[in-house]
């Protein structure tokens, strides 16, 4: 299920009721999202991901009985085709640099404006990550201060062909699907399947995830 076949369907998990009730409003007409439910911890959306089948989880993530990194890991974990968008107050390192390294798709603050938050959850669903610029600089310096390319990761890394890291060293400057195919004259298609292969090489579920290995082994630069 992608956002251009059908109504993405997005499950909400906090554990302030209000605060739910508030997003399911905020999103009830928005054309091509369909809510679909809530939850209010960690436990409870797991249980309800095979129930309900979601594409988008909108994560809060200090919540009782299992906090939203806890049920984040699971989830990339169990669920691969889930992906999870992080809305929530706290936008100090640890909570920030654990939920994307969990497998967060994205980080939003609570005080994103309603544009860019619709944005955020159809962009994620075509495999574009956001990071609030709040929470953006924290993420970057937490991998500047790293140190070298681990072995795993120099061994994932020369697996990939030339091409392969030419287009990964776009996606780590931010570059879009279509960007890169403009830069490198490869069709959009071509690129999808590029992106494919490198996530399967990487062992990774998203651009997120791909953009954080390709900075971490220095090809940001």
């Amino acid at each position: 299920m992608t956002a251009l076949d059908t109504d993405l369907r997005l499950l909400i998990c906090d554990d302030q009721a209000i605060v739910c009730e508030g997003l399911r409003a905020i999103l009830a007409n928005v054309p091509g999202i369909h809510v679909i439910g809530t939850a209010h911890n960690g436990v409870e959306v797991i249980e309800q991901i095979p129930t309900v089948n979601p594409d988008i989880i909108l994560m809060d993530l200090k919540m009782p009985v299992m906090n939203g990194i806890q049920a984040t890991k699971i989830i990339t974990e169990k669920f691969p085709l889930v992906h999870v968008l992080v809305l929530t107050t706290y936008d100090t390192d640890e909570w920030v640099i654990d939920a994307i390294r969990n497998g967060a798709a994205g980080y939003l603050l609570k005080d994103t404006p309603k544009e860019k938050l619709v944005a955020a959850i159809l962009d994620t669903a075509k495999g574009r990550s956001h990071i609030d610029p709040q929470v953006a600089p924290k993420v970057l310096n937490a991998i500047a201060h790293q140190p070298n390319p681990s072995i795993p990761d120099q061994k994932l890394l020369s697996e990939l062909s030339e091409r392969e890291r030419e287009i990964l060293h776009l996606l780590a400057r931010g570059y879009s699907n279509a960007e890169i195919s403009h830069t490198l004259f490869l069709s959009d298609g071509t690129v999808k399947n590029y992106m494919s292969t490198i996530f399967n090489k990487l062992n990774v579920n998203d651009r997120t995830q791909a953009a954080l290995f390709a900075v971490r082994a220095g090809l940001s630069e």
